[in-house]
């Protein structure tokens, strides 16, 4: 008779998370297992690798619902109110993340960085951003710029930005922050304004 379920996935992965922030990703999935309490092959049928495992771990499945959700504003609503939008919602995914990763690379462990597709995810999150970015200017929503140096600096200032308060404990509110940084950049992202009549026949 098969003994009945009783660990939770959410177990293993609290059971990894102590694991990982202890030895970092050179854990063993036989600690891992035996810290949840279930065998190596249990661990594995509900996770196919260490790396999906860690992935969960860390919350860096989640980082795929802003990516979602900021597609979906493609050519709809305001263009300055979707950016501010869009920063807010990687603000929200760093604040998740960061903080774990960082006190894994406080005890000397670097987690890996080449997941699903083989790209860091801060890579990956630059890509999304600057397909978003190169939609708009398509629909001319936003005027021709380089979209890849935009989105690293967009997502090099809002890291920062995360960095920052989680080695200071406090700082500037993100909703300030990101709409301040946007006030400075929009004029250089809001596509020209239209000329009316007569000033095309001056």
């Amino acid at each position: 008779m098969a003994r009945p379920r009783t660990i939770s996935d959410q177990q293993i992965v609290d059971a990894a998370r102590e694991v990982f922030l202890e030895h970092g990703f050179s854990a063993t999935t036989a600690e891992i297992a035996r810290r949840a309490g279930v065998s190596e092959g249990t661990l594995f049928k509900r996770f196919a690798t260490k790396e999906e495992l860690f992935a969960q771990t860390v919350g860096l499945h989640h980082v795929h619902d802003w990516h979602k959700e900021m597609r979906a504003l493609i050519g709809r609503g305001d263009m300055r109110s979707n950016l501010e939008q869009v920063s807010l919602l990687i603000v929200t995914m760093a604040r998740q993340v960061l903080p774990q990763l960082m006190m894994m690379w406080s005890r000397g462990q670097v987690p890996p960085v080449h997941f699903k597709g083989g790209h860091d995810p801060v890579s990956a999150d630059t890509a999304v951003i600057a397909q978003y970015l190169r939609a708009e200017v398509g629909l001319g929503r936003l005027r021709p710029v380089d979209c890849e140096v935009v989105a690293d600096a967009l997502m090099g200032a809002l890291t920062n930005r995360i960095h920052r308060e989680l080695l200071q404990g406090s700082g500037i509110d993100a909703e300030y922050f990101v709409k301040t940084m946007l006030d400075f950049w929009w004029p250089g992202l809001a596509p020209p304004a239209p000329q009316d009549a007569s000033s095309k026949s001056e």
